[in-house]
């Protein structure tokens, strides 16, 4: 590896180099000095451009060189790719996960389109045509075959294609500790198209719309979780209503109450984990979709095969014309056959784009035409089976088995829409939009398949009120799908900008597009609209208290890293070596500068939570007791997107050279890796060790092959020569580390506590309060650690917002 090249830059240098568009390097600033990295250029593999891949600018406290290594490529998180059977594997546990909504709308879709009304045969291929295209436009090609394309690294939703697009165009505010693990990868001016440059530059510098697309994408995250409230009721509460065919004389009461149960029982498996469920769950849906594919075929042989000619668009259209306002009205029934296409874009990430695509294409879309045609050929003759068109349609001795494969099919349908949910949760977190929960990875082969055990009893308390108050799936039907559209829609618009910005096509090749699928958007909206005040104010209610929730926090974590930003600073501005190399507090510390810091035997670990700064709790422990621990470390957790990390790549140590006895330890570390121990100490302590023989072993090779040089050339200043290499180096000897760690080890951990300025407005008041409100009470403690309690020193400080 090259040695890093040191350049001195005034402070309008670093400014503009912090903002430069087109920079080829990734600039680390240390106190006025810059150590320029050359980074590798991509190429994407679609528009054939290079790309910008510089990292974000970290300011660094400490005089560490490149070689370090504080950050690696591996840090970035990256998307997985699946060949061959693993592939196919995925795509069979996504059919048992993401296709139970979407493939159990066959039970309700013609009783909530037709009402109490049975259906003329003209009205009735009408509407079989709006489904058939449909299903090819809003799900085939809108979702399936373009917006999976829009992923952040693997993971999918709406959200997320908002983090993708905060890669490539500065849009967003960053928590200052993870900043340096952002992959940023803006394009150069030069690479851009003028157009696509300009709405990037509008984007940039326009207030509005950058709030507006943080406000989009918060919406569509909380109106899927509104609707993960709704799904399972629905689907399930759809199925057990098959028992009103069986046994005519059930009461609605037996019906609810059996739903609940189910209910119950499907949250409590949760769990198990995505690949169990997947697997367990793939040859119900496999079986559902299979039954109503032949009973389709079944019923096009023996009923009314001239259904078929609804492949015709025209006679959607028709029906449209023909029947007015009330065909209009219509498309909110008709839009029930894609609800769950929101699931699966956000279930994106426990999946991937090819397993979903190949499951959809090759499954579960044409089983679903040939059911939608097959009970159209039923009801055609029959108009009055339209009520319960699966288990009317069903051929003669198939009742019993289609109720039972029926049933827990609505079970397998609730799946989607709760994987979605945890995995929308997890993003929201991840971004600091949400406190910090508990989030459970159920896989180490498949990277993003999650369980949040909190969202999940919450659901299931939510979907069990929501079932025993509405009990039917015509009131249900009326609270539902508005979300589905307005989710729709802004997916629409979100992968929109992404074509402009990220893949880089020209404006003409976007624009029509997608002012004809927001004219379908639009349209089912407008039409799913007319539910609000029947039902469907319910969940938009509710997505707009958890939209408020989500940046109401995020609005407490900027006014949080503003208050904090004047502990996260180099430690050169608060503490120096004098001429005697002693310690000294700097005149930052207006009542105690200049006071010399003095020194306590012992081993001191300071905490902190990311990032490769200085620990705020080290510049409030110097400032607060004037003194520091013989020998310090300051040690950063840094999480990653994999399972485990191997022991001989966890850990990277490197010295801060202007603070004596001073270490950084980065400990990397995958999702089910255990970090913080009884023995953590001693674990960093060899670490540490280890990095201090290891320099020891490589300078005193280098001072050897100096002298054997200068032996050579005699013609060198011994004693000068001598006297510049004592001042390069110079090594913390190990003796001294030893008896450090020996006489006593501390754990040193900050406990911050933040008020409200007297002089804020009111309203920022009240929402600050709020926010600290749910910090306080959503924050880690001290007995989370599980390190010694008697080595475990906690140093509070306010801070004001």
């Amino acid at each position: 590896m090259a040695n890093a090249t040191t350049i001195q830059f005034d402070d309008d240098q670093i400014r503009r180099a912090r903002s430069h568009d087109g920079a080829t390097t990734a600039t680390d600033i240390t106190h006025g000095i810059v150590y320029s990295r050359t980074v590798s250029m991509g190429r994407n593999s679609s528009r054939g451009r290079s790309l910008d891949r510089s990292m974000t600018s970290k300011t660094l406290d400490a005089d560490v060189p490149e070689e370090s290594g504080l950050t690696r490529p591996a840090d970035y998180k990256s998307k997985q790719v699946f060949r061959g059977s693993q592939l196919f594997f995925l795509a069979y546990q996504s059919i048992g996960v993401i296709y139970g909504d979407i493939g159990t709308s066959p039970l309700y879709v013609y009783s909530s389109v037709f009402g109490s009304t049975a259906p003329t045969r003209e009205n009735l291929i009408g509407v079989l045509s709006l489904v058939i295209w449909s299903l090819i436009a809003m799900v085939t090609i809108k979702y399936v075959l373009i917006i999976l394309h829009a992923d952040n690294d693997g993971e999918g939703g709406t959200f997320s294609c908002y983090s993708l697009l905060s890669r490539y165009a500065r849009i967003t505010n960053r928590d200052p500790r993870e900043e340096t693990l952002i992959k940023m990868e803006r394009y150069r001016t030069n690479d851009m198209h003028p157009a696509n440059l300009k709405i990037r530059n509008t984007m940039e510098k326009n207030r509005f719309l950058k709030g507006l697309l943080k406000t989009i994408g918060v919406l569509a995250v909380s109106m899927v979780i509104s609707d993960g409230v709704l799904t399972p009721a629905q689907s399930v509460l759809g199925a057990v209503q098959g028992l009103n065919v069986v046994v005519p004389d059930i009461t609605n009461a037996t019906v609810v109450g059996t739903t609940c149960g189910i209910l119950v029982l499907l949250f409590l498996i949760q769990p198990f984990g995505t690949t169990k469920i997947g697997v367990t769950f793939a040859p119900v849906i496999i079986v559902w979709l299979g039954m109503l594919a032949g009973f389709g075929i079944y019923n096009l042989i023996y009923f009314d095969a001239g259904v078929a000619k609804a492949f015709n668009p025209g006679e959607a259209f028709n029906y449209l014309i023909r029947n007015g306002t009330d065909g209009w009205k219509s498309l909110g029934g008709v839009l029930l056959a894609f609800t769950g296409v929101e699931a699966l874009f956000a279930d994106l990430g426990a999946f991937s784009m090819r397993a979903i695509q190949i499951s959809w294409l090759c499954w579960c879309l044409p089983c679903l035409i040939l059911a939608y045609v097959g009970q159209a050929a039923y009801i055609a003759v029959h108009p009055d089976a339209y009520a319960y068109p699966v288990f009317y349609t069903a051929p003669p001795g198939c009742l019993i088995p289609i109720l039972v494969v029926a049933i827990l099919a609505a079970i397998v349908a609730s799946q989607a829409i709760i994987t979605a949910t945890f995995q929308l949760m997890a993003q929201i977190i991840k971004l600091s939009y949400f406190p910090q929960i508990q989030v459970i990875h159920t896989s180490k082969i498949f990277h993003n398949q999650l369980y949040v055990p909190i969202v999940n009893y919450l659901l299931m308390i939510g979907t069990v009120i929501v079932t025993a108050v509405y009990n039917n799936t015509t009131s249900l039907g009326n609270a539902y799908g508005v979300c589905v559209m307005f989710v729709t829609f802004f997916d629409t618009c979100m992968v929109t900008l992404t074509a402009l910005i990220v893949w880089r096509f020209k404006p003409y090749y976007v624009i029509l597009p997608w002012l004809a699928v927001a004219c379908l958007d639009g349209t089912y909206l407008s039409s799913a609209l007319l539910k609000v005040p029947d039902g469907a104010w319910f969940t938009l209610a509710l997505a707009s208290v958890l939209a408020s929730l989500f940046i109401l926090w995020r609005f407490g974590k900027e006014q949080q890293w503003s208050a904090e930003q004047e502990d996260r600073i180099p430690l050169v501005e608060f503490v120096k070596l004098d001429d005697k190399n002693t310690l000294r507090l700097t005149d930052r510390n207006n009542q105690r500068g200049g006071e010399s810091l003095s020194i306590t035997k012992g081993f001191g670990i300071f905490f902190d939570k990311g990032g490769i700064n200085t620990p705020m709790v080290f510049s409030q422990f110097i400032g607060k007791l004037v003194s520091t621990p013989e020998v310090i470390v300051f040690f950063h957790m840094r999480p990653l997107e994999y399972p485990t990390i191997s022991p001989e790549e966890r850990f990277i140590v490197s010295q801060i050279k202007h603070l004596p006895n001073c270490y950084r330890v980065v400990c990397r570390h995958g999702y089910m890796d255990e970090i913080v121990t009884h023995d953590l100490a001693s674990i960093v302590y060899s670490h540490v060790r280890r990095y201090v023989l290891n320099k020891t072993r490589r300078q005193s090779i280098s001072q050897s092959s100096m002298s054997d040089f200068k032996a050579a050339n005699m013609d060198g200043d011994k004693t000068s020569d001598d006297t510049q290499e004592s001042e390069l180096v110079a090594p913390t000897p190990i003796a001294q580390l030893e008896q450090a760690f020996d006489h006593r080890v501390l754990y040193i951990i900050g406990k911050e506590e933040m008020h409200v300025k007297t002089n804020t407005a009111i309203w920022r008041k009240v929402l600050l309060k709020v926010f600290l409100f749910m910090r306080d009470n959503t924050r880690n403690k001290m007995a989370n650690l599980k390190v010694p309690t008697d080595r475990l020193v906690e140093i509070g400080f306010i801070k004001d917002v």
